[in-house]
């Protein structure tokens, strides 16, 4: 598994409300993806970085997600191009 974090670093501040309703109406196109198998939406406490985390199976299904059209589609809802970062995660700890 591999974990993206793709970041946007805002000019103004966000509030929760206004990301969670971005957040909303993005969601459903992650929903049923191809080797997704988890993906949080973040904010950061002030505000000025949004972005998500992404649990995928393997770089190819994560690098098929990032192409021209969805960088050009979030550069545009969120007004700032993502920085995109990869991790391996060899181990993970679940509590639920």
């Amino acid at each position: 598994m591999i974990i993206t974090q793709v970041i946007f670093q805002l000019d103004e501040p966000i509030s929760l409300e206004a990301a969670s309703e971005i957040f909303n109406s993005t969601a459903p196109k992650y929903r049923g993806k191809a080797g997704l198998n988890h993906k949080y939406y973040i904010r950061s406490d002030d505000g000025m970085r949004v972005g998500g985390l992404y649990f995928w199976e393997n770089r190819d299904f994560a690098d098929a997600t990032y192409s021209k059209e969805w960088r050009k589609m979030v550069t545009d809802k969120y007004g700032a191009i993502p920085i995109i970062s990869y991790f391996d995660a060899p181990v993970s700890v679940h509590n639920t």
